[in-house]
């Protein structure tokens, strides 16, 4: 795949019938990209009469067809994107509601069915498979439309079938490449779907105006398509009247027509969605031509998987995060620890500012390696502390150069030519090298740890080990759920589990636990003592540690008096019928306690309602489902001020970090409540009307995972770059008191940080970029140490190198936390159409900078950002970016903060889910069964289906799944006999049964949340929810397929490059 990007081509290059006047190419369709309002339900409208088609070229060549005002139903989420700059389709007949009158219930009108157009919009857009080999098909040959099964045929006479050509050549599979054009050179690819004379010749009716004028007519790319796909009519015919008029291009506004949802009765209705356009089923359009994320997974792991990845190359771009690899450090840092979004700087900041892709890093500084890899090394320069450039003060690494026969050493961030100290010198080598290269971490390996002297201690004393403290809600909702047995009795075991150091008997973790509702209850658990002690403190608004010894104590010494106070817990409480909790005053005395014990921790908060006693930190309702679509939206994402903003400082100066479980029945203003979280490197797990018997687990399985991890305390980060560029941006659970350290109260080894870098001078080919990441923090048994992780990237003045080493997952990474921390301050519907428009002018600046030239209809797309079209489609699906009132305020603000702390590989499955399907299942297979395109044509009736993205897990079943199967995973004797709310498999002894829930254990296992396991049954309700994951489907609320967004890009990319 040399210098050429992906380039799409058939099957859909050819006119459909019914659709006469578009040229082959993506032609005539509008300059104006009239969508309505991006990714939201667009108006209905009327096609005009059939004798009125002549407007085609209304305005003046070329030229969009002036805006025209929609009407539309305020109360309906107006598709946010677009201010007006994309006009709504003309001629709107009336508000949304009435698909009922829309002109396709007889699809005898001249209209055709907004599928035909679809398929013309695609058949327009030329796109390509995606095989780069050989091709396996003869060149098309202009002779005889029946040897060219790519191309475009004219227009049959009125009322004729038509074939399609390119839907049903004899010998192309959709995985085959399609046939090599002779004048593209793409990539190996062909993508001219037309034969070299696809101009006006092959237009069709004379009436197609002049290439780009488009009938003004045109509506949102695709508005009509009710269904994920509804496709092409029945191949060989033309769908029942639909016919071709040679004479008028016919045109229902193109594309036109209600894009409510699925409609009742076609494949992929939604019980209770609106039933809009009544008309004959119809053939799938084949969507096996568009880019496939799974296909690209496959690919890398087939080509990737299983090898060594040796990091001694600057610049070399890592296989994907999918794909199972082993890491080799020899001199950067593993692709574990830091992903970047291209491995190829732009040398200058004009040639970044052209391209906009932006250059950013995700650090994950905690990462756990596999049990094949080695884990880093400790280094220990002595009493001196670790070895430092005097300048720029970067760390000892692989890129100092030694000079004067190895008694100084250049700094390769700032040059800084400095001493070597005498304990440190070592004689080079006839290449320059020290003689002790392979002998010192620090001199040829990409990570590594240093012993960090008293200087980097807090008052220069060394540090005690950490806390945990364990503090729960014990309100009447936690104790009439059962919740607060549920905790104390996990905690009798969990205890035995603390995080240790390698090799130790017991952990050095000291435990303490506080009760709360509107007062505090703590406990004096001193091992000497036959029973617990309760103190209560209820002035809340000045807070305090009532005592200091036994509250913080070794859990095998106290072993047997916190065992007595488990046990008490939910007898002491069973009787309360207080329902009003703090807040505030939980954090505060997590951190006094810390503050008292002179140690960093961790507090763990059980909590169900929003804190309304009188107290500090005390919150109101303030969820307003009117701001939503308003310019007061970003007020319902951002925390209030005051009491919280403080709270987080004092965390994050005490190394408190606090991780916040909340099992809320109704609003609980998340958004602030998780702000402390948020900052001090914690987690935030909700869990919605919580009930013991179906959440249990759940819940269960998270608090396991979360006290298990392996953590750093009262960590500071920073990230130090060569000259030439720096790191400007940071987003994370983090706290930023100045511009360039990275403050955690804790990291653990899920959590990543995405920095910016932007130049602020030039970077040169020959020396490259380079970045150290330096990590300060406190382990487990109170040492003080520094990881430091180093990478090298290439920097280049071509931006197809650029654009070669781009890493799509990580692209993502960054859109996604950048868009997510800009809906604090500005309108989604800015912000979503910043991500359109970044999309757009990145995939418009490769074609014309890198791609070689061909026709404007086609779409070519970089190899290495091929799917990212789907992803950032499957973005701006996700809560926080959905404007709808049905979602609810705390579930977005959830989703908008953990995403903000995610690294990678998580951003990567929750924008894709994992769509597995179970029901041919090798048992005896290690693997998994290759996963299926998250799309609802992959769904089939008689299958079983696991879905997964991270925080959900589904297993669907079809309603023709076989009794047999249903039998071996469920032991019931059909589908109809599953009782609703499973949340797991019965344990069965028979082949099937057991590969399927190792394959579930596995997946939950590998995650780092647990998953919530549900049972759907196809056309239940909860099916509703299951199908919002299918991400290249149309989404519930009003957005985009994946095929409609790639055609308006498409669109919006032939507009910038006019």
């Amino acid at each position: 795949m040399s210098q050429q990007g992906y380039v799409a081509a058939p099957p859909y290059s050819q006119a459909q019938p019914g659709i006469g006047g578009y040229q082959g190419g993506f032609g005539t369709g509008p300059t104006q990209p009239l969508y309505g309002h991006y990714g939201g339900p667009p108006q209905t409208f009327t096609a005009p009469q059939a004798g009125m088609m002549k407007s085609t070229v209304s305005s003046a060549a070329g030229m969009p067809p002036p805006p025209v005002s929609n009407q539309y139903n305020p109360n309906i989420q107006q598709n946010g994107t677009h201010p007006q700059r994309y006009p709504g389709p003309p001629a709107a007949s009336g508000a949304y509601g009435q698909p009922a009158q829309s002109p396709y219930n007889s699809m005898a009108s001249h209209a055709p069915p907004p599928t035909q157009q679809l398929t013309n919009e695609m058949s327009a857009m030329n796109l390509g498979n995606y095989a780069p080999g050989p091709m396996q098909s003869p060149p098309p040959s202009t002779s005889s439309v029946a040897q060219q099964p790519f191309q475009t045929s004219p227009p049959p006479a009125m009322g004729q079938p038509q074939m399609l050509p390119g839907l049903q050549s004899p010998h192309m599979t959709p995985q085959m490449s399609p046939p090599q054009s002779p004048h593209s050179p793409q990539a190996g690819m062909p993508i001219t779907g037309q034969p070299p004379m696809a101009g006006p010749s092959m237009a069709g009716p004379p009436m197609a105006g002049p290439p780009m004028a488009g009938p003004p007519m045109a509506g949102p790319p695709m508005a009509g398509m009710g269904r994920p796909f509804p496709g092409a009519p029945p191949l060989g015919t033309g769908g029942p009247g639909i016919a071709a008029s040679p004479g008028y291009p016919q045109q229902a506004g193109q594309f036109g027509g209600p894009m409510a949802g699925p409609q009742q009765g076609m494949p992929g209705a939604f019980p209770g969605a609106p039933s809009t356009l009544a008309g004959p089923p119809q053939k799938k359009l084949d969507p096996d031509s568009i880019p496939s994320i799974t296909q690209v997974i496959e690919d890398d792991q087939v080509k990737r998987g299983g090898q060594v990845f040796s990091t001694n190359i600057r610049g070399q771009v890592p296989p994907l995060v999918t794909t199972d690899f082993t890491v080799q450090d020899q001199g950067n840092a593993s692709p574990r620890f830091i992903r970047c979004t291209t491995y190829t700087l732009p040398c200058t900041a004009d040639l970044a500012k052209q391209c906009q892709v932006p250059l950013a890093s995700i650090i994950k500084p905690f990462a756990s390696l596999p049990k094949n890899e080695n884990p880093l090394y400790v280094v220990n320069h002595g009493e001196t502390g670790p070895i430092r450039c005097n300048r720029c003060k970067a760390y000892m690494c692989p890129y100092m150069q030694f000079i004067d026969g190895g008694r100084r050493y250049q700094c390769g961030f700032c040059n800084c030519v400095n001493e070597v100290p005498v304990f440190f010198f070592q004689h080079l080598d006839h290449m320059g090298r020290r003689v002790d290269f392979y002998e010192r971490p620090e001199l040829s390996l990409g990570s590594y740890e240093f012993v960090a002297t008293l200087d980097y201690c807090k008052n220069n004393k060394p540090p005690n080990p950490p806390g945990y403290i364990f503090m729960i809600d014990v309100s009447y909702n936690n104790i009439k759920s059962g919740l607060v047995k549920l905790i104390c009795n996990e905690l009798k075991t969990l205890l035995e589990k603390l995080p240790r150091e390698e090799g130790a008997e017991s952990s050095p973790v000291k435990v303490g636990f506080v009760t709360y509702n509107k007062v505090l209850h703590f406990y004096n658990v001193k091992s000497a003592l036959a029973q617990p002690q309760m103190m209560v403190v209820s002035d809340t608004a000045e807070m305090f540690v009532p005592l200091l010894d036994g509250f913080l104590v070794n859990y095998q010494d106290s072993r047997a008096v916190i065992y007595n106070l488990l046990d008490q817990i939910p007898d002491m409480f069973a009787d309360t019928n207080e329902s009003e909790t703090v807040f505030a005053p939980v954090i505060q005395a997590g951190v006094e306690a810390f503050k008292a014990a002179e140690c960093s921790g961790k507090l763990f908060i059980f909590h169900s309602s929003m804190p309304t006693a009188e107290a500090p930190g005390k919150l109101k309702n303030r969820d307003d489902k009117k701001l939503v679509n308003t310019e007061k939206e970003k007020t319902l994402f951002q925390p209030q001020k005051g009491v919280y903003e403080q709270l987080s400082k004092d965390c994050v100066a005490q190394g408190c970090c606090v991780d916040l479980f909340i099992f809320p029945s109704q609003y609980v203003d998340l958004a602030t409540m998780a702000d402390v979280p948020s900052h001090t490197g914690g987690s935030i797990y909700k869990y919605n009307n919580f009930q013991v018997e179906t959440d249990g687990e759940h819940f269960l399985r998270d608090l396991r995972k979360d006290v298990q991890k392996s953590v750093g305390f009262d960590a500071i980060m920073r990230v130090r770059t060569s000259t030439g560029f720096r790191a400007t941006d940071f987003f994370g659970a983090v706290h930023m008191n100045n511009t360039t350290d990275i403050e955690m109260a804790a990291v653990d080894c899920d959590k990543a940080v995405t920095v910016e870098l932007k130049h602020d001078d030039t970077l040169s080919e020959e020396t490259g970029a380079h970045m150290q990441c330096a990590l300060l923090y406190t382990t487990l048994s109170g040492q003080r140490r520094l990881r430091i992780h180093n990478l090298s990237l290439n920097c280049s003045s071509q931006l197809l190198e650029l654009y070669k080493s781009c890493e799509t997952d990580s692209l993502v990474n960054f859109f996604a936390k950048s868009a997510y921390r800009a809906i604090l301050n500005q309108p989604l519907k800015n912000v979503r159409e910043i991500l359109v428009n970044q999309t757009a002018h990145m995939l418009a600046c490769y074609r014309k900078n890198c791609a070689s030239p061909s026709a404007a209809s086609q779409l070519i797309l970089p190899d290495a950002m091929k799917v990212f079209p789907v992803y950032m489609n499957s973005l701006m699906k996700t809560a926080p970016l959905l404007g709808s009132t049905e979602l609810s305020t705390d579930d977005r603000a959830h989703q908008r903060l953990s995403v903000t702390a995610m690294g990678v590989e998580d951003t990567q499955l929750l924008l894709y889910p994992r769509l597995i399907p179970l029901h041919n299942t090798d048992v005896s297979s290690e693997a998994l069964p290759a996963p299926v395109r998250c799309s609802e044509e992959r769904l089939t009736d008689s299958g079983m289906f696991l879905l997964e993205n991270g925080h959900s897990m589904f297993l669907w079943l079809g309603q023709g799944c076989p009794p047999d199967l249903i039998q071996s995973i469920f032991n019931l004797p059909s589908l109809a006999h599953l009782q609703g709310h499973m949340c797991a498999l019965p344990e069965l002894d028979n082949p099937l049964s057991k590969k399927v829930r190792s394959i579930i254990s596995g997946l939950l296992d590998k995650r780092p949340n647990s998953m919530k396991f549900q049972i759907v049954r196809q056309k239940d309700k909860p099916e509703m929810l299951f199908r919002q994951f299918l991400v290249e489907d149309k989404g519930l609320h009003g957005s985009s397929s994946y095929m409609d967004f790639l055609c308006y890009v498409h669109r919006e990319i032939r507009q910038l490059l006019t």
